[in-house]
């Protein structure tokens, strides 16, 4: 199976970087928590933090709704939530991909439960017609992509870029 490219390296990194003085000039005088929703956002929110020039903290939630497919099985599962006490607190919810926007409104909710004094939502990847998040790096068009963390059945998270998936092929009709 051969991978269309969609963003490289580079494009990736300046829009990583651009997210971070974006919440660096939002936070600054605060301490945010940012929540990374797993497993995709692993490598996103790793290089994220590194680029921030504020303190902050770190927390995860799992939530699932693809399992081993290319499309959402429209519910989302949470089989990790935070640890961390949220009253009063700052948060930025951090996503690799905004497809639907279901697991990201899930997680929002969930947290908002918490009581923090706010909650914005970071997505690299944003789907064309997806609700924007406040943070976003870059935008992807039709078609399941891989990469930089996002994955297939959990394969493709170790790629530096990312790639499309190829159309499934269609089985021609033998008679």
């Amino acid at each position: 199976m051969e991978l269309q490219p969609r963003f490289t390296e580079e494009e990736i990194r300046a829009a990583v970087r651009r997210i971070a003085r974006e919440i660096s000039e939002d936070y600054a005088g605060e301490r945010p928590l940012l929540v990374g929703v797993l497993k995709g956002s692993f490598v996103f929110l790793a290089d994220l933090v590194r680029e921030l020039m504020i303190p902050f903290e770190v927390d995860f939630v799992r939530a699932r709704s693809y399992g081993t497919g290319i499309r959402s099985k429209g519910a989302v599962e949470i089989a990790k939530d935070v640890e961390t006490d949220l009253l009063g607190r700052h948060v930025i919810v951090v996503e690799d991909i905004a497809d639907t926007g279901l697991t990201m409104d899930v997680v929002v909710e969930r947290i908002k439960a918490g009581r923090p004094a706010s909650v914005k939502r970071c997505a690299l990847l944003v789907r064309e017609g997806c609700t924007v998040p406040d943070y976003v790096g870059l935008t992807v068009g039709p078609g399941f992509v891989v990469g930089y963390g996002v994955d297939y059945a959990e394969q493709y998270r170790g790629l530096r870029d990312i790639r499309a998936l190829p159309e499934p092929e269609r089985k021609s009709r033998r008679r």
